[in-house]
């Protein structure tokens, strides 16, 4: 019987590593940005066409390669960044694996004009499908120029499961925001399709996350700074005010690194405890710096799961950094652990010989006096002293109030005093989320009927300042925006002027309506615009849980809800109601 193992080609063997290097264009701009870091570039120029589809072209002006390491760089498994088995575990660079460059040539046209500091002539290279095609001298700037053209070129299948060019273009941001916030000492240049997106000039990272995420985040940024023996961990979080409901201002970075980490994120979450309303997550920009020794950056091809040697600690010094963080700027109480609580009792505290001990600090009141009577009379005799008064008044019991009306405890429905409501339905008990339900219910009423797009003008024109991802998305639905009753232009840089909005909103509701408009554009299309429209006019105009305190108000919604079906869920997918395990329930009894 014959052999049957054979070795791969190596441009069958590219490709299969290609498909875990280099999953879609924001794959190459990771790459091609880091590489241009460890080549100690302090400018880089970004340039993409169509999405990265059909370009991906990185310049700077780092060290440059010689021509033989020009052509080696494009081999598997070549790298300058280490050289023995012991530097895997201190690795301090970006790139290290030396396979980017191959999974990128591999399945795309890649051109590489390069010049080392002071040499006289640079060398330009160009790589087909993994196959090399020419390599000569050339006069070209020192660094390095390098262009990805038409990426899965020879695989088509691969190309045909890319998303279209505004998914794929925020993929791109992401990363080109990751490896910006990093490093603040470097200039940035993002351009797509020949319009400018970012131009990020070297600063603090103060300034770079303003740079990146607009003016109106400022003010809402706390520093957060813990210098130990062994690590570090400075940077920003958000007041709860700048909380949002979507992920895209967390950022984790160690040693100037991004990773990824629901655990640490968990740590933000829980320092924020009682802060945020449910389903809010902060913002936050934090950097740890620990000796690379005590972690492991090589655990996939992407290089954003880092394993630390004692995670726990670093848990506890993040929450307890930003706790203290929030309690110094007075967001979060803070306990005075060392305040007498007998010092509250200011009676008590008096010395025996004060003035409010005196028994000459008496006062003449009447025992019988109501004012809640029409008629009222005092008594001559009726002196009481003050300190009498105040102890017979601590002695009783403090007033209760009651949260429930006496008919919520009724056998069908019942409100809860986190804003749910329980309802027996049949031989079910339901939990209900009463604004979840409002909003279909208001989506059912306005089902078929022709909204006014009248305008309404405001007395004082609004401004909105916008960071450089809103106004992108700005650009690409202001085609829609006259027709649905807005008024308004970019006055100037990144501020929008707004001087007429839709009948119906109000003054107060526009800037948060703006808000939501463009955090629910992330990763959507164009097309899609309409019908988020439509569902966020109608969040906008439905009440939540929490505004539904009276029984005949919950009956009343759940009869109208009841008459479209009782649906389980809203348009975006999440639920309005839960059925209660009640045999698991009887169970823990």
């Amino acid at each position: 019987m014959s052999d049957i193992i054979q070795l791969l080609p190596d441009h069958v063997a590219n490709q299969i590593a290609a498909g875990e290097v280099v999953q879609r264009p924001a794959s190459i701009v990771k790459e091609l940005l880091e590489n241009a870091i460890d080549a100690q570039a302090t400018k880089v120029e970004l340039i993409i066409r169509d999405a990265g589809k059909n370009l991906v072209q990185v310049v700077d002006n780092g060290i440059g390669m010689s021509e033989t390491d020009a052509r080696m760089a494009f081999e598997r498994h070549a790298t300058s960044k280490i050289r023995t088995t012991d530097d895997i575990f201190k690795i301090s660079s970006k790139g290290f694996r030396g396979e980017a460059l191959a999974s990128i040539a591999a399945v795309a046209q890649v051109e590489l004009k390069t010049k080392k500091q002071g040499a006289p002539a640079g060398t330009n290279i160009y790589i087909e499908g993994g196959g090399l095609q020419f390599q000569e001298p050339v006069q070209t700037a020192e660094g390095s120029n390098i262009s990805v053209k038409n990426l899965f070129y020879n695989v088509p299948a691969r190309r045909k499961f890319l998303k279209n060019n505004n998914v794929e273009f925020r993929h791109i941001i992401d990363e080109f925001q990751r490896v910006a916030l990093a490093h603040p000492d470097i200039e940035f240049d993002l351009f797509h399709n020949d319009d400018i997106i970012f131009r990020l000039r070297r600063g603090t990272p103060m300034h770079r996350v303003v740079e990146i995420f607009g003016r109106k985040l400022q003010p809402l940024l706390i520093p957060i700074k813990e210098d130990l023996d062994w690590i570090k961990l400075n940077g920003y979080v958000a007041k709860p005010e700048g909380a949002k409901k979507v992920r895209g201002e967390q950022f984790f970075f160690v040693n100037n690194r991004f990773f990824k980490s629901p655990y640490l994120n968990r740590a933000v979450q829980d320092a924020f405890e009682g802060l945020l309303l449910p389903g809010y997550l902060p913002s936050f920009f934090l950097f740890l710096e620990i000796d690379p020794e005590k972690i492991d950056v090589n655990i996939h091809p992407q290089k954003t799961e880092v394993k630390f040697e004692d995670e726990n600690l670093i848990f506890a010094l993040v929450r307890s950094t930003i706790k203290k963080a929030l309690g110094i700027y007075n967001i979060a109480p803070s306990l005075d652990f060392d305040r007498d609580p007998q010092m509250d009792e200011f009676f008590k505290s008096q010395p025996s010989g004060s003035a409010m001990n005196s028994s000459s600090s008496s006062v003449s009141v009447s025992r019988d006096f109501n004012p809640f009577k029409e008629e009222s009379s005092v008594s001559a005799t009726g002196i009481v002293n003050l300190q009498e008064m105040y102890d017979q008044n601590i002695s009783a019991a403090p007033s209760k109030i009651n949260l429930f009306e006496d008919e919520d405890f009724d056998e069908d429905l019942m409100r809860l005093p986190n804003g749910y409501w329980l309802f027996n339905k049949g031989d079910k008990t339901l939990m209900l989320d009463l604004g979840r339900m409002h909003r279909i219910v208001v989506a059912d009423r306005n089902k078929g009927k022709k909204r006014s797009t009248e305008s309404q003008s405001l007395l004082f024109s609004l401004e909105y300042h916008m960071n450089e991802i809103e106004k992108n998305k700005y650009k690409s639905i202001k085609k829609f925006l006259p027709g649905l009753g807005f008024d308004m232009t970019i006055a100037h840089e990144s501020v929008l002027r707004i001087d007429a909005v839709p009948e119906g909103l109000k003054d107060t509701q526009v800037i948060k309506f703006l808000e939501n408009l463009f955090e629910i554009l992330e990763y959507r299309t164009e097309e899609d615009f309409m019908n988020y429209y439509e569902y966020q006019w109608n969040k906008l105009h439905s009440k939540s849980r929490f505004d539904f305190i009276y029984k005949y108000e919950a009956e009343e919604l759940i009869k109208e809800f009841t008459k479209i079906g009782f649906p389980n869920y809203t348009p975006n997918g999440k639920k309005c109601f839960i059925e209660l395990p009640l045999e698991e329930l009887k169970n823990k009894f």
